[in-house]
């Protein structure tokens, strides 16, 4: 399988409440969210007397376009999952919706997020007799839910929100509710819509467009929704926290047609290519985007700068989840898979290359080839988002501080590294300039989670800091490997 040089993140989350059309709704806002998790999903269904599950390994086409499949969902509520794995492995047991009896009646949650104490919390649940069946973080959720002896099923829900930590956005459907919640900061998204008067709840509003629902609005950071027959309820469990949303939203992993945090993500991404041009000195000839995430800064950069905007590399879509690479001089191909130069405009060309990020710089370094084969006198690859020098913990999938290329190597070696004649990233203020705020970032109330970019955490990393959550996550990571 090829993995391609890129963050991924965790997954998508939809649930929708009280409509005939209800699993297929959720197929379908499923399909728009794809592009947040492509190696499994899950649909379960509640028709007032039993609920179903369908979970599969693989994309949602592969397996919620038949009718029969579909079928087997009945009911008038569902929750449903996209996943890209990253606490917990890639394997059946592992994909969500979970679904659990519990003692008030079944409950079935999607996570999109991570937790940064589930190893710990799960350490302590199974040394007090608590018996897990997946390795999923989400779990540990589920679990606390079951733990809990208070009177009502959102108030046991409430119960475990209190002891996790970390980012997320969930959906929950009980046999009479169904439940969305955003971690205190609101790292995570989640919003609201609505269609023919039934409410629905989606991690992007491009989800809502697929269906022709009405965005209504976001759940706020830290709040907690409840729909119902008798409407919508807002519940704020926790303390007033001003919000800190992933800037990863808006730099990759959200749909550029999305709306989050009140912004076109496609607008971001202009802007930030029209900053990057700012704080370039650079003269080129064109101006050619990484296809697709680089397209929209790439617009931007060459709206600002001057230089013209060209399809220097055009992508195949239709290149499958996997490839058989029997032998090396195959496999150094693979990059022309996905990606090959248009040697008519590049040929003799100074060329300035746009990408979103670099991680470990494997792809950056074909891509560069790729347009010194194609006749390019020069390349220098533009970044439109500042280094990237920490790790994740909050449900994206980034490689260990020691991978990741900005973090081991100045600017003078990364370019060296990857062959190009010049390389720039954005500035981290920069990078708030673009987001609408002229001052840059403010250290003391960052508007962002940016941890990425400056090591500046927002919530406790009790299980990195922890010998018990080390230890848990070392033991599952091997059960993991056995499983796959």
């Amino acid at each position: 399988m090829i993995k391609d040089d890129k963050l991924h993140e965790e997954c998508g989350v939809f649930g929708i409440f009280g409509h005939p059309d209800a699993a297929a709704l959720t197929a379908l806002g499923l399909h728009a969210l794809q592009h947040r998790g492509q190696e499994a999903t899950g649909i379960v269904s509640y028709d007032e007397k039993q609920f179903h599950a369908e979970r599969r390994m693989g994309l949602v086409s592969e397996n919620f376009t038949k009718q029969s499949v579909l079928a087997r969902l009945k009911g008038t509520s569902s929750v449903g999952h996209v996943r890209y794995s990253t606490a917990g492995g890639t394997v059946l047991r592992n994909v969500q919706p979970l679904f659990a009896d519990l003692a008030l009646g079944g409950f079935a949650i999607a996570h999109n997020g991570n937790l940064t104490n589930a190893r710990t919390l799960r350490h302590e649940l199974v040394t007090n007799g608590a018996i897990f069946q997946s390795t999923s973080d989400t779990e540990t959720i589920l679990q606390l839910v079951a733990k809990s002896k208070r009177g009502t099923t959102v108030s046991r829900f409430i119960e475990a929100l209190s002891q996790i930590e970390g980012a997320y956005a969930l959906v929950a459907l009980t046999n009479k509710k169904l439940i969305g919640v955003r971690d205190p900061l609101g790292i995570r998204p989640l919003v609201i819509g609505e269609l023919d008067g039934k409410y629905i709840l989606a991690s992007e509003t491009c989800a809502l467009d697929i269906i022709d629902a009405k965005f209504v609005r976001e759940v706020e950071n830290g709040e907690l929704v409840v729909i119902s027959d008798d409407g919508i309820e807002s519940i704020k469990p926790f303390p007033n926290t001003v919000a800190r949303p992933c800037i990863f939203e808006f730099i990759y992993f959200a749909r550029p047609d999305s709306i989050v945090g009140g912004l076109s993500v496609y607008e971001c991404r202009k802007a930030f290519g029209r900053q990057l041009a700012k704080e370039c000195s650079t003269k080129a000839d064109i101006v050619i985007p990484v296809p697709d995430s680089g397209v929209p800064s790439a617009l931007g950069f060459a709206e600002a700068s001057g230089i013209p905007f060209e399809l220097g590399i055009i992508r195949n879509h239709y290149v499958g989840r996997t490839f058989i690479e029997p032998q090396q001089s195959i496999r150094a191909l693979s990059v022309k898979l996905k990606h090959n130069a248009n040697k008519s405009l590049v040929n003799g060309k100074k060329v300035i290359l746009i990408d979103d990020s670099i991680v470990r710089g494997t792809t950056s370094i074909k891509i560069v080839q790729m347009m010194r084969d194609a006749g390019a006198t020069e390349v220098h690859m533009m970044i439109a988002s500042p280094p990237i020098i920490y790790p994740d913990y909050y449900g994206i999938d980034t490689p260990v501080k020691e991978q990741l290329l900005a973090a081991n190597n100045s600017s003078d070696e990364i370019c060296s590294f990857i062959g190009a004649d010049s390389v720039l990233f954005l500035s981290v203020d920069g990078l708030y300039k673009a987001m609408g705020h002229p001052d840059g970032r403010n250290d003391l109330a960052p508007a962002f989670t940016d941890h990425c970019f400056t090591g500046d955490y927002p919530t406790k990393l009790t299980d990195k800091m922890s010998k018990d959550g080390i230890r848990q996550l070392s033991l599952l990571s091997e059960l993991n490997k056995e499983l796959e």
